[in-house]
């Protein structure tokens, strides 16, 4: 080896070209997701969006951020990418959407130890699918090659996303009371949580293979698995237009158990009946797999309710008929009563 003969960055791992060669690949799939308000295609130091703010008396700017997790575990062991996007855009619109807010926009970041630029374009397929849904424009994201980080073909994903709200429409569960109903919006599966319990349990305790179908299920069970998860922006927009919605949680990490309590004024508690709604197969297959407690499964899945709506006695019917024809399943899973301290209780 010459000591002396120069060493490029792509010699080092990052291939400059395969990065423009990307962006280019991706630029008509982002143009699906804009909105009138996005002023530049995608390439610029920063994303622009001309903010309407004329349309609220005082707008309120809302932002979440997040990642997949160990989900992406799956997508590596199926060679699957082009759905995984959804999941990290969800995660994040449906973070907003429950103080009330309309996603504004949407931006990404991808690291891997080096591009593929064909499967980074299955990966951002997904944001884009996902930024459609919510109705969000992709404004922007960041492609990074950190050789020596990540495992061969492994990537990782992480995004935020901005939002708009009215202040005095901000829904932040402070006028819940006792004797207010609780909707819960069924899941899709298991969403982007739990994932390091479920692989442990199915993959490395049960050994089950990924394309096997197990009783219960109506596809594989890497197909189940791989569901993304469920955006209900458009759903509870519609839903806060008409209706009084006093408090909304996204169930994610830490289940019914701790999402719940979130939105809940400190005089107050949740009441969640456990038989209220069917728990999907792939749930039951991993507590049975596993052994787990019926408390562990409520504090680590969405055990199949993906939102949690708190209304009060006299509109629950007409929300649940509304979510219904938005195509929704949706049911009463609880109730509020007074309580020291908001926590869940199961009965």
């Amino acid at each position: 080896m010459d000591e002396n003969k120069p060493i490029t960055y792509k010699e080092a791992g990052v291939d400059i070209d395969a990065g423009n060669h990307f962006v280019n690949l991706i630029k008509p799939l982002v143009k699906q997701t804009s909105r009138p308000e996005v002023l530049a295609d995608i390439g610029g130091f920063g994303g622009l969006f001309s903010l309407n703010s004329n349309k609220y008396k005082r707008p309120t700017l809302v932002a979440a951020t997040d990642g997949v997790g160990t989900k992406l575990k799956l997508a590596f062991m199926l060679d699957q990418h082009d759905s995984i996007g959804i999941d990290l855009v969800a995660m994040c619109v449906n973070d907003i959407i429950v103080q009330g807010a309309e996603p504004l926009f949407f931006l990404d970041y991808l690291a891997t130890a080096k591009l593929s630029p064909e499967k980074a374009v299955e990966v951002v397929k997904g944001i884009v699918e996902g930024c459609k849904q919510a109705n969000c424009a992709l404004l922007g994201g960041e492609t990074a090659e950190m050789p020596g980080m990540y495992s061969g073909g492994e990537y990782d994903l992480a995004g935020f996303s901005v939002g708009i709200v009215d202040n005095d429409k901000i829904i932040d569960g402070s006028s819940i009371t006792k004797g207010d109903l609780i909707i819960g919006i069924s899941s899709s599966g298991l969403h982007s949580n739990g994932f390091s319990l479920a692989r442990r349990i199915l993959i490395e305790k049960m050994q089950l293979d990924m394309a096997s179908q197990p009783d219960g299920l109506d596809q594989t069970l890497g197909q189940a698995l791989l569901t993304p998860t469920k955006i209900y922006v458009k759903s509870i927009l519609n839903l806060i237009r008409d209706f009084n919605i006093k408090g909304i949680a996204h169930i994610t990490g830490g289940g019914l158990l701790e999402n719940i309590p979130r939105v809940l004024p400190q005089q107050c508690k949740a009441i969640i009946k456990r038989d209220s709604w069917e728990k999907p197969a792939v749930f039951e297959l991993i507590r049975e797999g596993g052994h787990i407690p019926e408390e562990e499964m409520y504090r680590t899945f969405n055990y199949g309710i993906g939102m949690a709506l708190i209304v009060s006695p006299a509109e629950a019917d007409d929300v649940i008929g509304r979510l219904a024809g938005l195509g929704e399943e949706a049911c009463l899973i609880g109730e509020i009563a007074p309580a020291d301290a908001p926590v869940v209780e199961l009965v």
